[in-house]
């Protein structure tokens, strides 16, 4: 196809939003064979997201279309909030709770039922119209489930950031500490969107960011630097976008290893949409934005994935970790509005620059 408009785009991304107000979502495991719809918030916030930081530089007619999707969203958000009312929210619906929603056999198993998380908390905040009370409300919670509080210690990280009292992906009471590079940038994007008071959590998840990145592991072992998205391209999409956003002292002295990364990074990117995100972070970083070719497009949007849940991820048994990062144990979930919203992020950059 020729290369599409950001307004095609928007009704694109319009027409998708079902009558709930989400994004549909699919989740699959190729090797297994496995295919599934998916009910969650996550694609749904993130895809307002980034439309809602597009909206000021495109059409009126495209305004209003970002808007009604906003409003249709929020409406959907009360269904994932907290099971017991609480201002956390979770990935599947937790009124009534259905988690691995469309499926025959995760869903029966208690053990597949996970506790809210930071990610889609983030993500619904920062796409809704939280009070103060709330963002503070919010701050402390953070602080009781953070390695090291709550007699809560994580296993599963490299040995010297066992110590850091950085924020975990979980809520839950009962499930293990988990420090993921995405989620933290989404969080730690949420505390300073609503300049919240930052503490020692925020610097040691600071610290965990700059240093996967000065020590190379976000490249060589992404799985064990963000579990739930795996890949290095998508560590620098989400620390990049942080740091665009705003000015963070402790993160200024990765940039020059961002871009290097990134341009090796898109270098060996082989789906377009995927191409995209790394340009649009290059751009970011202060660098000419590469030029995508968008052939192709079509059939990458129905295809790319942006987020993994790994079936053995929140074991803290070594053995069992072991085989953790094999996509066989991985159901990998893919929304195509979303996909269009990364595009349209990146074609941006030339309206921006006309």
């Amino acid at each position: 196809m020729a290369s599409p408009t950001i307004d095609f785009i928007i009704r694109r991304i319009a027409s998708l939003q079902d009558d709930d107000g989400l994004f549909p979502a699919i989740r699959r495991n190729d090797q297994l064979g496995y295919r599934r719809p998916d009910t969650n918030v996550f694609f749904t916030a993130i895809t307002v997201f980034t439309l809602q930081y597009l909206r000021q530089n495109v059409s009126p007619t495209s305004q209003s279309l970002i808007d009604q999707m906003i409003e249709r969203a929020r409406r959907a958000y009360p269904i994932f909030r907290n099971k017991d009312g609480l201002n956390t929210y979770n990935f599947w619906p937790t009124q009534p709770s259905r988690h691995f929603p469309n499926g025959y056999l995760f869903r029966r198993f208690e053990h597949f039922r996970i506790p809210d998380d930071i990610d889609d908390t983030a993500m619904v905040y920062l796409t809704s119209e939280p009070s103060s009370a709330d963002t503070l409300w919010l701050k402390d919670k953070l602080s009781q489930h953070a390695n090291g509080s709550q007699r809560h210690q994580i296993r599963n990280t490299f040995p010297d950031y066992r110590h850091l009292r950085a924020y975990s992906t979980w809520f839950g009471k009962n499930m293990g500490v988990d420090f993921d590079a995405c989620a933290l940038s989404n969080m730690l994007y949420c505390i300073y969107r609503y300049n919240l008071p930052l503490n020692q959590h925020d610097a040691d998840s600071l610290y965990y960011l700059r240093s996967i990145v000065e020590t190379g592991r976000y490249r060589s072992e992404p799985f064990q630097c963000a579990p739930h998205y795996a890949r290095t391209s998508l560590i620098v999409y989400h620390i990049v976008r942080l740091m665009a956003a705003f000015p963070i002292p402790d993160l200024a002295f990765i940039r020059e290893r961002l871009i290097a990364d990134a341009y090796q990074e898109l270098g060996q990117a082989t789906n377009t949409v995927e191409q995209c995100m790394l340009a649009t972070a290059l751009q970011r970083l202060g660098e000419s934005r590469p030029s995508i070719l968008l052939d192709t497009i079509e059939s990458d949007v129905k295809t790319f994935h942006f987020f993994i849940a790994g079936l053995l991820t929140a074991y803290q048994q070594p053995w069992l970790r072991r085989f953790a990062d094999r996509s066989i144990v991985q159901m990998r979930w893919h929304c195509e509005a979303h996909s269009w919203a990364l595009v349209a992020e990146y074609l941006m950059i030339d309206l921006l620059n006309d």
